[in-house]
């Protein structure tokens, strides 16, 4: 069952009141837990950047000096996987990985949990990337320029290339979906055990484990996504 954290309650008891108030009866919570905590990791990045990005110099400062090196890293990992055409994308798989990962590390602090241990918030992601680089590979070539990449290099290959694309490509939001969702979930469920058995030091190293597998699942995330990109926007030679 999903955990329902201490800022879900609180959030959902408001929405209840100002709904009462205007004559609505909710039967049950109006928001699940997950969508709240996926609003307030939404809300916790667009106030820190917007914050952050006010005073920008020549000579950076500390909060300057991190913000660039997170770009740097994006730029990297994109550039490495599709090349310098794809830091276009940066904007896009940069938000969408600072989120994966601010998700993944909210079920760390006391009284909140991460929504991508819900099976919804992995999928709403995975399914956003789907169509993304769909779209992004339809705008490159063309719709039908884009389906014939799907048929193989030769065009009597057609009938056995094509659903073994189109299976390919639709198993990957379902990939990204279960592999993320299943490693925060079980980390998540495993530091919940130990802090029920041991509640103070015990759970200290699984908890700093949990930091680098969330990261690391972020990046796997987009490393695999900027993937998708790459061959989606490709040119046949």
């Amino acid at each position: 069952m999903e955990h329902n954290p201490l800022f879900a309650v609180w959030i959902n008891r408001l929405i209840k009141s100002a709904a009462a108030a205007a004559g609505i009866r909710f039967h049950g919570d109006p928001l699940p837990a997950h969508v709240i905590m996926a609003m307030i990791a939404t809300l916790a990045l667009v106030v820190f950047f917007k914050l952050t990005v006010k005073n920008l110099s020549l000579f950076p400062a500390k909060i300057q000096t991190l913000l660039e090196s997170i770009y740097l890293f994006f730029r990297g990992v994109i550039d490495e996987m599709i090349g310098h055409e794809g830091r276009q994308f940066i904007p896009v798989l940069g938000t969408l990985g600072l989120f994966i990962a601010l998700s993944n590390l909210l079920g760390l602090l006391p009284e909140m949990s991460s929504p991508t241990a819900n099976l919804n918030a992995p999928a709403g992601c995975a399914v956003f990337i789907f169509l993304y680089y769909h779209s992004q590979g339809m705008k490159k070539h063309g719709v039908f320029g884009y389906i014939k990449k799907f048929t193989g290099p030769k065009w009597w290959m057609g009938p056995i290339f094509f659903p073994i694309e189109v299976i390919s490509h639709f198993s990957r939001p379902l990939s990204l979906t279960v592999r993320l969702f299943c490693n925060i979930f079980g980390e998540d469920l495993v530091i919940v055990i130990i802090v029920s058995l041991v509640p103070f030091v015990a759970p200290l190293p699984m908890m700093a484990m949990a930091i680098f597998t969330s990261l690391l699942q972020a990046y796997i995330f987009i490393m695999l996504s900027s993937v998708y990109l790459s061959g989606a926007i490709a040119s046949e030679h």
